[in-house]
């Protein structure tokens, strides 16, 4: 599962700086793909869809941090558990229902962010 941040956030920031895939972003801030990856030009998900790594995509959170789940591989292959779970103070991130991942598609996933 990615992993999702829930509104009990205090934005306290402490998350952010944790990911190795720059997955995290501050309440309102736009996000990209190219952000912390080795993503760039035109990216091809191979389903019909395609997108500019470097286009800002808006934010999904106005309210709190967030975390963008196609980006956010649990820190496998960087880390034994989430970073940002570790030091959250009030763990309101936590894994997240709605994208369940098999840790051989988080490992894909980091190889593809990173061009490994």
């Amino acid at each position: 599962m990615a992993i999702k941040i829930t509104d009990e956030c205090i934005n306290c920031g402490a998350c952010e700086p944790e990911c190795p895939n720059n997955a995290i972003y501050d309440a309102g801030v736009p996000w990209k793909f190219a952000d912390g990856t080795a993503l760039d030009g035109v990216i091809d998900f191979g389903d019909g869809v395609t997108i500019d790594a470097g286009a800002s995509q808006d934010a999904i959170s106005d309210e709190v941090y967030y975390i963008v789940s196609d980006k956010c591989t649990e820190c496998v292959g960087f880390h034994d558990e989430p970073q940002c779970a570790a030091v959250c103070p009030v763990d309101c991130c936590v894994e997240d229902e709605d994208v369940v991942e098999s840790e051989e598609e988080l490992l894909s996933k980091k190889a593809w962010l990173h061009a490994e």
